[in-house]
């Protein structure tokens, strides 16, 4: 029987510099490489964190701005102390309880694509 595997999104950004300091400076996530077809193309490149991976792209037709991608993650209560402790000036998330009995970390990026940080509620 065929097995699926990993889902890896494509968001659009339209702001190198800002898809960097939210992505790489705020959530933490390495540049795991990058691509354009010449110099003056639009990048397309991945960036991961532990076992998340997204793919951010400036080509048109690659996404569309205000998706919302959900992640699963150990220990929220650390992920919400980290990003808090950033002081990052354009996102302040809280921990949302919510009745599917989740614990969520919610954050827009620059773009109006939303990432959802999910765990358990039962942890």
């Amino acid at each position: 029987m065929p097995r699926l595997g990993a889902v890896t999104p494509i968001l659009r950004i339209f702001d190198i510099a800002k898809a960097r300091e939210f992505y790489v400076g705020f959530l933490d996530f390495k540049v795991q490489w990058e691509h354009r077809f010449a110099d003056e193309a639009p990048l397309y490149m991945a960036i991961g964190r532990d076992g998340c991976v997204l793919h951010l792209s400036e080509h048109h037709g690659d996404g569309a701005p205000g998706i919302a991608v959900r992640i699963e993650v150990e220990d929220i209560t650390a992920l919400h102390g980290e990003l808090i402790g950033k002081n990052y000036r354009f996102a302040r998330p809280g921990v949302e309880e919510t009745p599917w009995k989740t614990r969520e970390v919610s954050v827009a990026d620059p773009f109006g694509n939303r990432l959802h940080f999910y765990e358990d509620a039962a942890g």
